[in-house]
């Protein structure tokens, strides 16, 4: 019996130390500063992250945890804890902030830093400020967020790209700054991407922080860290948004009754007899609204995405799938301005071994970041007078139906006979291919004069489109070794391949005498570009005497680039059916085949690098940073390979001087002074342009000739080629020097953030071509000729507070700029860029040494001539009349450079269209799981070209503002007569065309709302926010225009505003939900 109650004593015995192995512990976590409750602390075992959870709204939580255990507790902005379990079962844990967490690490070029020691000018953006909105591409995310960078978004347009411009326009070459993607360069932007993967997004503005990137640095650097796992739970999260875009106004133009009116007043002026009669006016009324006919009214934005993280104390991951699909407000519904994106990503991070035993050799971890993405697109004409959809919707005539009448029996005379037909019957008669509608009905045809303007319905209903497509894949693989106590060796490998191209069609259609198509065709390429890169990089941390802080970084870089290009077209499409549309089904002349393609001249584009960066602070009082860069590349000739950057900056944090510490205000936290010096290169030059290059089709045909006759060859043709280009072998890097000053400071325990910068960055040796004179029978060689200067001044300022259940959150930046042209480079200093001759424009955009690079080019005006009396007086110390063909209502030009003459000699600056300020402005607050977001964002000081006015085609449709015009003496000062003649060239380029471009934009505005925990708890969801958002709600601007937002093309088409596609308002609604 003794021995069975012995054993049974010892069985309780060892099951009760068992279950008393693992306890049920409660908490509550609370913040510091105000004792209130803090949701979605990290609470794990330490050791054993796989038992963890989260701290619900309430702070709490509540977790089975063996009675040994040691809990970690941590949050993003506060202190990290560690807490003995020692067998309670109760736990009230009070986090203080940290002043110096994680969101004050920034990434820099290969490493990261407190931002309490950084001595460049460097801004961060978050995913938090990323994932407000909710845009196509990450560029248009960080418009207005940082200061310094300017990004302007080049149309609506579904997937249209943004211009990105650091510290303005640094050459008249390219001005796009280098992309690095998980330390991988990538080409062709970052448009790929989605937002919602980036962690965060590092813009080196300085060339101190740029310096370690070196050749092609000279423009900035954006440094984007796509998102990785972490250590705990695996958790799913699902963020899902539905949006409905529409026009966020109309351009004001002429109904039909104020239409005719205008008419016949040109008529009359030009002493012709009025067009209309008064009974025909009187019965006008409004006409057709074209925009109305034109725009896709509640056009779709839908975005979805998947993404799976988590890890333990070996591996951890990110997996995320994406799905982005808008419909263009202009064309959407017609499948002609779409846009379509697919992105997959993975990455993770693997630790192979790590051993605590011994100090050196002892830690191991790889990483493979990979992302794919697969974009489709279809685009109208964004920004063109010359017969655009939306060109055409302002200035078609209002008299004219979107259809043909198809009742009204019209009579012509057929072979000597009368046939009766409307006219919808008679426009097919006249051209068979006349777009119709899915229905059937004819589209009408534009009034005689209206030149390659068309019905705009038609253009959307025409039988083409070409359909774009882009594949890519960046992927980096990298190993990081721990060598010894504080030095690190980290190799990698990463890779950029791309496939691009379109496939597209076209039928035989007529919509007018010069906006017709004669004959079907087919054409479809695709390209293909790669790059890899390969990086070994030493990183040696250390601290000496807990006061010297000393991190080197040593590395060498070597990467690789080749393309290869092919398409081809075809014509005489053997049906009318889109799905057969390819080059197969083709029967076109062989003569009219094209394929074209190659490598663009060159087996490859290879860089190789050298880079080294000191860092020393002591006592994090003082600072000093050295930069070196040696970069060799294949595009310079043999003498002119490599050039080395340097870079320095040195930086004091004021109030950690002992000296100071009696003399530091309580609510002075910190206060940081900062200067910058360094040189960058820019190498976008294309390659081999120091070279002779042979140009081919330099061809003769030998024992034969061409004949007009049949159109057709004889003899046998010799392939010829010449030289190019005059050969310059001694062109080298363009170099960009700036100098940078700056200040950080903090108060009110960290509150407020105050920033200001100061810079000024000279670009020498531009890269352009060297005048030569014509006889030379050649181009002009590639020569480093030119210089331009800019300067400015930048300033952010941050506040954000707690008070109980309500936080709130503001921040502001705000930059100046000052752009100059120093040398042109050419003989004369200055050059034209932009013409609208057939338009009656002439040159409008215009460079000239001094002055900002570019500018809008053109006439000064002084009013309008009143009478005949004031066209009388305008004489020269002649006597000679300045404007002899003016009449009463034409505008008084000015004599600008006082020759006694008024001609073209007297074109000069009349505006500009970069700004001297740009800003953004965030409001941000929570209360009780509600949450707000409003965002503006603006520029003030630019000029937009409004080029509403073609004087080739008299009857097109105008703004209401020419209602103002001049129509009797005192009537106008500004707005001249109504004139087909135009004697006096009223509407050639001048200031009539320039108005300010400046605004303020409520970009995004977002209300949400998280659900309590305990109830997502319920159906097994962490987390479940709803939300409503809106998109360019609200714009202040002068500008009369669709978008006072303008860049389409290049930099020399800044502000032109020729019937740009405006940007939509949308609003959405979404859903951010956790598993």
């Amino acid at each position: 019996m003794k021995k069975l109650l012995s054993v049974l004593f010892l069985l309780s015995f060892t099951l009760a130390s068992v279950y008393a192995q693992n306890v049920q512990v409660k908490g509550t976590v609370v913040g510091g500063s105000d004792n209130e409750p803090l949701p979605g602390v990290n609470v794990v075992v330490k050791g054993n992250t796989s038992i963890g959870t989260i701290t619900d709204l309430n702070g709490g939580f509540t977790l089975a945890v063996p009675s040994n255990a040691v809990l970690s507790i941590s949050y993003i902005g506060f202190k990290s804890q560690e807490i003995p379990v020692n067998g309670k079962r109760s736990f009230k844990i009070v986090l203080n902030e940290d002043t110096e967490a994680l969101d004050e690490v920034v990434v820099v070029g290969y490493g990261v830093q407190k931002k309490s020691v950084v001595t460049a000018a460097i801004s961060k953006v978050t995913a938090d400020e990323l994932n407000v909105a909710k845009p196509s591409r990450v560029e248009d995310a960080l418009k207005g967020k940082v200061s310094g960078v300017q990004i302007t978004q080049s149309s609506g347009q579904p997937g249209s790209d943004s211009k990105v411009r650091i510290r303005g326009i640094g050459t008249v070459n390219s001005s796009d700054p280098l992309y690095i993607v998980d330390g991988m360069p990538v080409d062709g932007g970052i448009n790929y991407l989605n937002p919602v993967d980036i962690a965060s997004v590092e813009i080196l503005k300085d060339a101190a922080s740029a310096a370690i990137y070196g050749a092609r640095a000279a423009n900035g650097v954006v440094l984007v860290t796509t998102k990785s796992g972490k250590t705990g739970k695996t958790t799913i999260n699902y963020d899902v948004s539905y949006g409905w875009q529409n026009p966020w106004k109309k351009k004001s133009v002429l109904d039909a009754t104020e239409y005719m009116t205008i008419m016949n007043e040109m008529d009359v002026n030009d002493g012709n007899a009025p067009r209309y009669t008064k009974d025909q006016i009187s019965s006008a009324g409004k006409g057709t609204d074209w925009q109305d006919e034109t725009f896709n009214y509640d056009a779709p934005v839908q975005q979805h995405q998947v993404s799976i993280s988590g890890g333990s104390d070996k591996i951890q991951y990110f997996l995320s799938l994406g799905y982005f699909n808008q419909e263009g407000i202009v064309g959407g519904d017609y499948g002609k301005s779409n846009y379509e994106r697919w992105s997959l990503r993975s990455n993770s991070t693997y630790t192979v071994f790590e051993d605590n035993t011994r100090n050196y050799l002892n830690k191991l971890k790889v990483g493979v970041n990979i992302g794919y993405s697969r974009g489709t697109s279809t685009g109208i004409e964004t920004n063109s007078e010359y017969g655009s959809i939306l060109g055409s919707a302002v200035s078609f005539s209002p008299l004219v139906s979107v259809y043909a009448d198809n009742t009204e029996q019209i009579e012509r005379i057929i072979n000597k006979e009368p046939v009766q037909n409307t006219a919808a019957g008679w426009i097919l008669y006249d051209h068979p291919t006349a777009v119709v509608d899915k229905n059937g009905n004819v589209f009408s045809l534009p009034p005689t004069g209206y030149q390659e303007l068309a019905n705009p319905v038609a253009q959307l209903n025409s039988p083409s489109v070409t359909k774009n497509n882009e594949d890519k894949f960046v992927g980096s693989f990298w190993a990081e070794l721990d060598l010894l106590p504080g030095l690190k060796f980290k190799s990698s490998y990463g890779a950029d391949l791309a496939f691009w191209g379109a496939d597209g069609y076209g039928f035989e259609y007529y919509m007018g005498s010069m906006k017709k198509n004669e004959k079907s065709w087919v054409q479809s390429e695709m390209n293909r570009g790669f790059k890899w890169q390969v990086e070994n990089v030493l990183t040696y941390n250390k601290t000496f005497a807990e006061k010297h802080n000393l991190t080197v970084v040593l590395g060498q870089s070597a990467q690789k680039y080749s393309v290869r290009k092919l398409g081809g077209s075809d014509y005489d499409l053997l049906e009318t059916d889109p799905n057969k549309a390819n080059i197969s089904s083709a029967i076109g002349d062989r003569d009219d085949e094209r394929v074209w393609g190659g490598t663009d001249g060159y087996d490859y584009a290879t860089l190789a690098s050298y880079f080294g960066r000191l860092d020393y602070n002591f006592a994090e009082r003082y600072m000093l940073q050295l930069t070196v860069r040696r970069d060799g590349s294949s595009r310079f000739g043999p003498d002119h390979k490599w050039a080395t950057f340097p870079a320095v900056s040195v930086g004091w944090n004021v109030w950690n001087e002992p000296y100071l510490e009696n003399l530091k205000p309580s609510w002075f936290d910190s206060f940081k002074l900062r200067f910058s010096w360094g040189k960058n290169g820019n190498e976008n030059i294309g390659n081999f342009r120091y070279a002779a290059w042979m140009e081919g089709g330099q061809n003769y045909y030998f024992g034969g000739g061409y004949s007009v006759k049949d159109k057709s060859k004889g003899g046998v043709m010799q392939y010829g080629s010449s030289p190019a280009a005059l050969a310059n072998p001694n062109i080298k890097w363009e170099e960009s020097e700036q100098i940078d000053l700056g200040l950080d400071a903090r108060l009110f325990d960290a509150r407020l953030n105050l920033g200001f910068d100061y810079f000024k960055k000279k670009t020498n040796g531009m890269l352009m071509d060297q005048p030569i004179p014509s006889y030379v029978g050649q181009s002009a060689p590639m020569s480093n000729l030119g210089k331009m200067e800019n300067w400015g001044i930048e300033l952010e300022a941050g506040w954000k507070q707690t008070i109980k259940d309500f936080s709130y959150h503001i921040s502001a930046n705000a930059s100046y700029l000052k752009n100059k042209l120093i040398n042109l480079g050419n003989a004369s200093g200055e050059t034209n860029y932009e013409n609208a001759g057939a338009s009656g424009i002439g040159d409008y955009v215009h460079a000239k040494n001094g002055e900002v690079w570019p500018y809008f080019y053109g006439m000064k005006t002084n009013g309008l001539f009143q009478n005949q009396a004031e066209i009388d007086t305008y004489v020269n110390d002649k006597g000679e009349l300045m404007q002899p063909n003016a009449k009463p209502g034409d505008v008084r030009f000015v004599d600008y450079n006082k020759d006694g003459k008024v001609n073209d000699d007297d074109r000069t600056k009349i505006g500009k269209g970069m700004p001297d300020w740009t800003f953004g402005f965030t409001l941000g607050a929570e209360w009780k799981g509600f949450d707000v977001n409003l965002f503006f964002q603006g520029t003030i000081g630019n000029d937009n070209f409004d080029f509403a006015q073609r004087g080739d085609i008299p009857a097109m449709n105008r703004p209401t503002w020419i209602l103002d015009r001049w129509h009797g003496e005192g009537t106008s000062n500004s707005i001249p007569r109504m004139t087909s003649i135009n004697a006096n060239k009223n509407w050639r380029s001048s200031d009539l065309y320039i108005k300010d471009g400046s605004y303020m934009r409520l970009k995004t505005a977002q209300l949400g709302y998280t659900l309590p925990i305990y109830l997502t708890k319920k159906f097994s969801v962490q987390r479940l926010r709803i939300y409503v958002s809106a998109e360019n709600l609200l714009t202040f601007t002068g500008y009369d225009g669709f978008d006072p937002e303008l860049v389409s093309g290049g930099y020399t088409t800044l502000g032109v505003d020729k019937g740009i596609y405006p940007q939509s308002r949308t609003i959405s609604l979404g859903a951010n939900i956790t598993f």
